[in-house]
């Protein structure tokens, strides 16, 4: 017996979400979100203000300029030119409004035909008396110059904004960067991780605290892990072999039984029965060792096999069962294809599938064989329905119990071959035929 795949490869898996984003990204936005309208409200804040300040020293300088001319008009006399003067900044109209103790303030537009348009002024106004008439004093004074120097400051200031923005979301994502790094460091161990170098993966400490109680928790966890690893592998794999033993007992002492004359037919069949379910349980317990083989790597890729002799080899050894079932066989091969694979696993893929490919096929079927440098398929006829994907390459899963003395576990054999060799391994399924393809 081994260890199940799941538990053999400890390995984080980070799927793919549209909805999600990393977690620097996400800061970032929300940074973003958070500051747009602080430095929004900050530009509009400054431009108001600098609005305000602006009308208020100009109606400051309207009130003074009104004092300094009811001080002249005091003084004026009937025929003096000052009552015919008529400017956009200056006028004086007889009026039949009473005095105004106050004068009034407010903004107009006032047509300029040099430039065709209308532009801003603040106004002031006051009905006063002069030589015992009232009058109607309107003094104005141009804003355009000062709206310009307003929105030369609101650039500057936008341009001062815009740069410190830039400069703080720039060092915010530096730092966050950095700090972090730590995290991703761990996080891509997790992910690279496996139960059988366990023992040599140590999360490092870091500056920060959090980080290394986080590497912490993980340094204890995968510890406790990998032991507990290491005593399931090495008691699956004790049991294993201690059982081979008493199989081999068993089967021997079945063997001489048979041979025995003296037993009845009852006895001989019943003991025949007991034989062979030995032999599948031998059969199943090897598998089992081979799987956990496989999955602790201990089949490393000292050459490269030619995947075609191996196959010639197999369809020779096969020879009695096609000539028996009828079948007919069509290769398409290439002179040589050398596979990374171990030698020992290059004969058990291409033996299993082959072996599938004529255990279920019916007689006078056919098989179909494709081998490049880089695809292995067989295809063959069956009357079998298509294999169910979800337990296609599941262990102990025996398609339709067609074949009682098979163990289900062939196919998943071949599947942890190819996922530990990086091989990619497909099966499909149309108008009758079956075919099972793996490349490199």
């Amino acid at each position: 017996m081994a260890p199940d795949t799941a538990s053999v490869k400890f390995s984080l898996t980070v799927k793919k979400d549209t909805h999600s984003m990393k977690l620097l990204t996400k800061t970032m936005v929300y940074f973003l979100l958070i500051m747009l309208p602080v430095f929004t409200a900050g530009a509009f804040y400054l431009y108001t203000t600098f609005n305000k300040e602006i009308k208020h020293e100009t109606d400051e300088e309207l009130v003074n300029d009104k004092l300094q001319w009811m001080r002249y008009l005091d003084t004026a006399t009937i025929n003096n030119p000052v009552f015919a003067i008529n400017t956009p900044e200056f006028n004086l109209q007889p009026t039949d409004k009473p005095v105004q103790t106050k004068h009034k303030l407010k903004g107009v537009s006032i047509f300029q035909e040099p430039e065709d348009t209308y532009a801003p002024f603040r106004q002031l106004t006051q009905v006063i008396t002069v030589n015992n008439k009232n009058y109607q004093l309107t003094l104005r004074k141009s804003l355009i110059e000062k709206d310009d120097l307003i929105k030369n400051i609101i650039h500057v200031m936008l341009a001062a904004f815009g740069g410190l923005f830039l400069f703080v979301l720039l060092s915010n994502w530096l730092i966050s960067k950095s700090i972090w790094k730590p995290f991703y460091a761990s996080l891509d161990k997790i992910q690279r991780l496996q139960l059988n170098k366990l023992e040599n993966t140590v999360f490092d400490r870091t500056a920060t605290h959090e980080f290394n109680q986080l590497n912490a928790a993980l340094n204890n966890m995968t510890t406790r892990i990998h032991q507990d690893y290491t005593n399931i592998k090495e008691l699956t794999e004790d049991a294993a072999h201690e059982m081979q033993t008493p199989l081999a007992i068993a089967q021997s002492k079945l063997e001489l039984l048979l041979q025995d004359d003296s037993l009845s037919e009852t006895q001989l069949k019943g003991i025949l029965t007991s034989y062979d379910e030995l032999q599948r349980l031998s059969r199943l317990n090897h598998n089992l060792l081979l799987l956990a083989k496989i999955e602790n790597q201990q089949y490393p890729v000292t050459d490269q096999p030619d995947l075609c002799t191996v196959l010639e080899k197999y369809l020779s050894l096969f020879e009695e069962l096609i000539r028996e079932k009828e079948l007919q066989i069509h290769t398409d091969m290439i002179a040589t294809a050398p596979w990374p694979l171990h030698p020992a696993l290059t004969d058990i893929l291409v033996s299993n599938l082959l072996g599938n490919a004529i255990k279920y096929n019916y007689p006078r079927g056919h098989i179909r064989i494709h081998i490049s440098a880089q695809t292995f398929s067989i295809s063959n006829t069956s009357e079998l329905p298509q294999i169910p994907p979800d337990i296609l390459f599941q262990r102990f899963k025996k398609q339709h119990n067609v074949y009682t003395n098979s163990n289900g576990l062939g196919l998943a054999i071949v599947k942890k071959i190819a996922d530990s060799y990086q091989l990619s391994l497909q099966y499909s399924y149309e108008n009758g035929w079956h075919t099972f393809s793996t490349g490199i």
